[in-house]
């Protein structure tokens, strides 16, 4: 028997606080917690609730009374329906202290950790326009706003170039302009767009899987260089060529245009050929010197400049002599292992994924680096005992896992082999919380220092010290 949905509405409701995901909480009557998906910290609202569970409501701010000190106007036209940048009305200054907030929470809520004086947030100077990497998805049918549904006008043209609407995989949003990329990335999206309808190239229906074009990809550097690549359902070689032609004389910036036949169900490429048509087959990033080369596959963090001054939080939270033996846990391409390597004796780096290896051996030659090594394998495989004998026990353990954490058997062999200082980075300071729990016994948190890798987001970084316990 299907639930149903029972609806509330609440008058003058005052908006207490920032949430998980983005969500912002209040307080019902009764005492029950609501989650807003549109109000700021501050708001007096009157809530519509559409979902009701034993210990919250979900539901949404319908009338409102007082706007809070905490708003500011949105820059974009989609904010709101995109889900992109869900704090995007809510000003930096106090996007940052909401950050800081549920850092500081996890750590003592979630850990019951003994935290020292927490750094202020290290916020983005670029708060718009700041990544590196976009990807927009062709449909042939697009979303329709209620006022376009409820208008029973014709709505002409249904192609879109844009995003997925939150929670719907077949609707696509039509983007004007994002503020997410710089130049000459909306003008690259938009004018591809207008090619394509232009010369009747068939754009992606997800659901019949029909269609010709189906995504694109643009890559920026602080290089200057562009990457664009642009992902085919299926094979018309004249409309193929006509399409990256243009895209080629239009956009001489254009340092490496790729593509990919991808007639498969879904439209991820990691598992596909990627065909260089002009230029070259990657693009540059540059670091302190570092040149790293990045292709179409390759995992970069999404945040250029602010990845620096997480870099730089890193090495410095390492304090590197010159003669310490660095392991870097879930090394990726190897960023953080080479940009640390000249104030190491050696560094060792591992990670689960074949290609990110292969990128990390290729950069580290690159750039004359010569005492990393790096190892593939599933890391609670690979950071084992015979390892550890192999390689030496390390100084120092730079640690930046994926959003579940560390493994618990990786906590485990760090306890056994107590390293002097371990820091930890992360995208999510809840999974950290724990693991640092678990670490507790045998490490004090010596610095905490937010990042924020994301403006307009409620996504935060977090770099911690821990210096082995005497």
């Amino acid at each position: 028997m299907s639930r149903k949905k029972t609806t509330q509405i609440f008058e003058n409701i005052e908006v207490l606080d920032a949430g998980a995901k983005g969500k912002s909480i209040a307080k019902a009557p009764d005492g029950r917690v609501i989650f807003l998906n549109n109000a700021v910290p501050g708001d007096v609202v009157d809530v519509q609730t559409f979902k009701k569970r034993k210990a919250y409501f979900e539901g949404k701010a319908i009338r409102f009374h007082q706007y809070s000190e905490q708003r500011t106007d949105p820059k974009c036209q989609h904010f709101g329906v995109c889900g992109g940048c869900k704090w995007q009305d809510m000003d930096y200054g106090y996007q940052l202290a909401h950050k800081q907030k549920e850092v500081e929470n996890n750590l003592k809520r979630i850990g019951h950790l003994q935290l020292p004086e927490t750094t202020p947030v290290l916020g983005s100077k670029n708060i718009y326009f700041y990544r590196n990497k976009m990807e927009y998805s062709f449909s042939d049918n697009r979303w329709l706003s209620q006022d376009e549904i409820g208008s029973g006008k014709d709505v002409g043209d249904r192609n879109a170039l844009g995003f997925h609407i939150p929670g719907m995989w077949d609707k696509i949003l039509d983007i004007k302009k994002c503020w997410l990329q710089e130049e000459p990335s909306n003008t690259i999206r938009n004018s591809v767009k207008a090619f394509a309808i232009e010369n009747d190239m068939p754009f992606f229906n997800t659901r019949n899987q029909t269609g010709f074009l189906r995504t694109l990809m643009i890559r920026t550097s602080t290089t200057g260089e562009v990457m664009v690549l642009v992902q085919f359902y299926c094979e018309d070689t004249a409309k193929r060529q006509l399409l990256l032609d243009f895209i080629g004389k239009q956009f001489p910036q254009v340092t490496s245009l790729l593509y990919v036949i991808n007639n498969k169900a879904n439209d991820t490429i990691y598992d596909q050929e990627v065909i260089c048509y002009k230029g070259q087959d990657h693009i540059f990033e540059e670091m302190e010197g570092l040149r790293f080369k990045i292709n179409a596959k390759s995992f970069y963090q999404t945040n250029s400049k602010q990845a620096y001054e997480l870099y730089r939080v890193t090495r410095d939270f390492a304090n590197l002599k010159g003669d310490e033996l660095v392991y870097d846990l879930y090394t990726g391409t190897g960023t953080i292992a080479q940009f640390v390597a000249k104030k190491a004796k050696k560094v060792i780096g591992v990670e689960a994924v074949p290609d990110a290896i292969a990128a990390a051996k290729e950069n580290a030659q690159l750039n004359g680096i010569d005492n990393v090594e790096f190892y593939v394998g599933d890391m609670k495989n690979v950071f084992n005992e015979p390892f550890i004998r192999a390689h030496g026990i390390p100084d120092v353990v730079i640690t930046d896992p994926p959003r579940d954490g560390m493994h618990k058997d990786v906590v485990e062999q760090l306890i056994r082999i107590l390293p002097k200082k371990v820091v930890y980075v992360s995208c999510n300071s809840a999974t950290q919380a724990r693991d640092l729990q678990l670490m507790d016994a045998h490490y004090k948190i010596s610095k905490v220092q937010p990042v924020d890798m994301f403006p307009q987001t409620y996504h935060i970084e977090n770099v911690v010290l821990l210096e082995r316990r005497q």
